[in-house]
Parts: structure tokens; sequence; C-alpha cells
């Protein structure tokens, strides 16, 4: 496909906000049955166990190999494979019986966070740039993208967990089992349905996101191009203190939301007293994380316009986040429902906090690094996220229970919000143009 002059702003903004939904929709269905699922296959909670562990390792692997892909082979084709793997993944979730199949399953949704983890953003940012010059308004956009994404989520956590309970309490279940010899269960339906949102991103993405056509690519100057885009993508955060402060908040950010995810479902069937009515609570509490983190996003503008810049933006979201986290420290052995209220408020902070950071500090990446690296840098930014959140959930798991596990991730973030005092580069900079030859400052 051809294209003669790049999407104005508003278009693009539009089609970016839509890949967003169709992409975290069905992410979304999945976050609550799965785990039941699984058991519900005869998996034992070990096993669950190590089929997250499979994501999560898979996800890290590819995540900067990924990231060069796409800013070697373009956006729309790597967010198409990202579909496709997800889409098989939703399928072998919900139709699978052996532990290996869905362990592969598993493993294929990693491999399509790590696909996904910039690309959509990274076409956003390139087209409004190619449409009104570097210096083009970009943290509206991006703010509206993220306001997106966790809508999505919301919307797809919520249906997620309906949609079974609807299916039993119609009287659907016994008949779908038998229909399909026990293959579907009312549990399988929320993933299956995300099979069937994904193939419509799929075509979505390869018909509305285009961009202008690369460099024919052959195997060999793919296989070349990745690695040395890796290489300058690792080398950004030393050589750029301003990237460098993205790439800490985003590892403080990742500990802290470890230690929440960690924390929070035993927190609530603590309150409830039981921990089916604590499940309950926490599918509630992640929903309204989830508006909350979409509230932040929306706010981001306005949080900039008011604190006078975005690294000032990015100070205060990251210091309300922390707070939150140390409300939730100080009610860790509390009780009653003045602590309960407490301890939600903290809960909505943190995610407040991060959603009015994010935009900010996404706004500073794109414009200190060219289109050429930017779909690597932000697999850099999410790997710290991940690398981060990995490390403390270890050492969250052997802190003794009370107010340190929850105060060691509000430290994190404070210390990531610390970072943001001292006034570094100008917004608006010259990037770091990577090429195939090695780096050169314009």
């Amino acid at each position: 496909m051809t294209v003669t002059e790049p999407l104005d702003p508003r278009t693009a903004g539009r089609r970016y906000v839509t890949a967003c939904v169709l992409y975290w929709f069905p992410v979304g269905l999945a976050v609550s049955p799965l785990i039941l699922l699984f058991t519900e296959r005869g998996m034992s909670l070990a096993t669950v166990a190590a089929f997250f562990v499979a994501h999560s390792v898979t996800a890290a692997v590819l995540e900067l190999p990924t990231g060069g892909l796409s800013d070697v082979l373009g956006r729309r084709a790597v967010l198409a494979a990202a579909g496709l793997l997800n889409l098989a993944a939703f399928v072998l979730q919900g139709l699978g019986t052996a532990a290996w199949v869905l362990a592969l399953g598993m493993a294929l949704m990693g491999a399509g966070r790590a696909l996904s983890s910039g690309p959509a953003e990274a076409w956003y940012v390139d087209t409004v740039q190619a449409h009104s010059g570097p210096d083009a308004e970009l943290r509206t956009g991006l703010a509206r993208g993220g306001t997106a994404v966790s809508a999505a989520l919301a919307a797809g956590t919520l249906l997620g967990g309906a949609l079974p309970w609807l299916l039993a309490q119609g009287g659907s279940a016994a008949g779908l089992s038998r229909a399909t010899s026990g293959l579907v269960l009312p549990l399988s339906a929320p993933p299956l349905l995300g099979a069937v949102v994904v193939t419509g991103f799929v075509l979505y993405v390869l018909s509305a996101l285009p961009e202008p056509p690369r460099p024919p690519s052959t195997l060999s100057s793919v296989l070349h191009g990745i690695p040395a885009t890796i290489a300058e993508g690792v080398r950004l955060g030393g050589r750029d203190p301003l990237i460098r402060r993205v790439l800490l908040s985003a590892a403080a950010a990742g500990g802290a939301l470890a230690a929440l995810e960690l924390l929070t479902p035993g927190r609530a069937a603590s309150f409830t007293g039981a921990p089916e009515s604590g499940a309950m609570l926490f599918a509630v509490l992640a929903c309204a994380g989830f508006l909350c983190s979409g509230l932040g996003n929306h706010l981001a503008p306005l949080t900039a316009r008011l604190a006078g810049s975005g690294e000032r933006a990015v100070l205060a979201g990251l210091g309300a986040a922390a707070s939150g986290l140390f409300l939730l420290g100080a009610t860790a052995v509390a009780a009653g429902p003045l602590a309960l209220g407490l301890a939600v408020l903290g809960y909505g902070l943190v995610y407040l906090g991060l959603g009015a950071a994010g935009p900010s500090q996404n706004d500073l990446l794109h414009r200190r690094v060219p289109s050429a690296g930017r779909a690597t840098a932000l697999s850099v930014q999410s790997l710290a996220l991940q690398l981060a959140g990995a490390l403390t959930g270890l050492l969250v798991g052997v802190l003794p229970s009370g107010p340190l596990p929850w105060l060691t991730g509000g430290a994190m973030l404070l210390a990531g919000a610390l970072l943001w005092i001292r006034r570094g580069a100008p917004e608006v900079a010259k990037p770091t143009h990577l090429g195939a030859e090695g780096i050169e400052r314009v």
C-alpha cells in the first residue's frame, strides 16, 4: 500500500486508540477466569504457577529482539504477528486439556506481549511527527491511548468474570459440555471470545495503520539489523541522562506493581474473612485500579500544564503513587471499615499516580529517540519494568508479613520520583540517531 501523505494527528489518534482497545480487551477477558479454568482442567497450583513463569520468561527473553524487529520490519507487520500469537494462545487456553498445551498457550501469549510492547505507540508517534514535524504535541494522544488500554482491561475483566457465571446460571453449562465432550467449559468462553476479538484486531491493524514503505528486507538484513538496534537501545540509558531517568522510573514502577499485585489478594481475603469473598473483592479492586489508571492517563496533559513541565508531572505522579503504597503499609495491620477505606484509597492512588506519570515519561522519551529506534527504546523501558518487578517479587516473598513489603514498594516509587527533582535536559531536544554504522549525535 502506497501512502502519499501521512494521516493527520486526529485520525492517527483515533486509530491508535482503537488498536489499543482491540488488543487489550481480549487480554482483560482472560484475567478473571484463567486460573480457575486451569484448575478446572485438573492442574495443580504449582503447575499453574509454572504456566505463568513460562509467560513471563518468554516475554522477558523476547522483549528486546522483538522491539528491534519492529524497528527493522515495520510496526504494522509486528503488531499483526502479535495478534496472531495471541489468537493461537487464546484458542489453546480455551480448548487445551493437557499441561503442555496450556503451557504453550501461555508462552505464545508471552511472545505476543513482547511483540506488542511498542509498535502501536511507535506507529502513532511516527505518523504524527511525519505530519506535523518533530515538535508535534504527543502527550494528549499518548494519554488517550493509555486511557483506552485501562478502560479495555477494566471492561474485559468484568465481562470475563461475568460470562462464565451467566452461562452457568442459564443452564447452558451442561449442554455446552455434552455438545463438546467436555472440551468447552463455561470458563472457556472468555478466552474463546478473546480469540474472536483479536482476529478483528489483526484485520484492523493490516487495514487501518498505514506506514511508509521500508527498504526491502531479506532474512540476512533483518538478522543483521536487529542486534545492532538492540545494542543501541541498551546504550541509550547509559548515554542520555533523561532516558536513564525514564528507565529507572519504569523499574521503580515495576517493583511497586509487583509488590501490589502479590500482596493485594491476601490482603483482600484478610479483610473479608474468606478466600472466596476475598477473590471477589480483588476482582473489583483490579477493575477499579484499571479505571484509576485510565483516569490518571486522561489527566496527564492537565497535570503537565499545572505542574509546568512534563518532568514535574512525572514527579507529581510518582509521588502520589508512592503515597498510596505508604498508605497501604500504614494500614497493613489495621482492621475495620476505616482501615479498609484507607487501603482502597491507597490502592487507587497507586494506579492514578502511575497513570498520570506515564504519558509525560513517554513524551519525554519520544523526543529523545528517533523513529529508527523508537520501538526498541519502548522495549528497553518495558524490560526494565519487568525485570525490576521479578526481582521485587522475590524480595517481597521472603519479607515478613505486615507493613514492610508495602513500604518496600513505596520506597522504590519514592526513589523513582526523587530522580525528577533535578532539572534535566530540555523536553524538546535533538534526538540521538541510530544507524547501522553506529551512533551519531545530531
